[in-house]
């Protein structure tokens, strides 16, 4: 049984923001909706790596990260190697951007800054749920 499968416990979402700030606010704000907040990793390879060791529920994927691997392609390794869905987190996507990040099969978007409304919204979508996790 996976950390994110365990019974009882809140859904596992794994935080992958570069800014450190952003990143604690983003995990703040998933344990006061009930959700287990994993991370923060600020780049693709830590994103990975943690992904594979946590076995989140889900992952906020910023879109521009730290060093060469940027959000869509960890996001797409995420995906295809261990089956968890990412949500995108970005400001903008310019150029091909928009179409490799649909290309990646997003569980949903959010665009910065947002609302903890927002977070609620497209994170309970993305897990399939009401609003309130289990």
């Amino acid at each position: 049984m996976t950390p994110s499968t365990v019974p009882n416990e809140p859904p596992a979402i794994l935080v992958v923001e570069d800014d450190a700030i952003i990143a604690w606010d983003i995990a703040l704000q998933l344990r006061s909706l009930g959700y287990r907040a994993l991370g923060p990793a600020a780049t693709g390879a830590q994103a990975i790596e943690l992904a594979g060791s946590l076995r989140p529920a889900l992952v906020l994927m910023d879109i521009h990260l730290r060093g060469p691997m940027d959000g869509i392609a960890a996001a797409l390794a995420i995906r295809a190697d261990f089956d968890v869905p990412s949500v995108f987190l970005s400001a903008f996507v310019a150029g091909n951007g928009l179409e490799r990040a649909a290309a990646a099969r997003p569980a949903g978007y959010i665009a910065k800054p947002f609302t903890e409304h927002d977070l609620r919204a497209v994170v309970a979508s993305a897990l399939g749920r009401d609003a309130q996790p289990a």
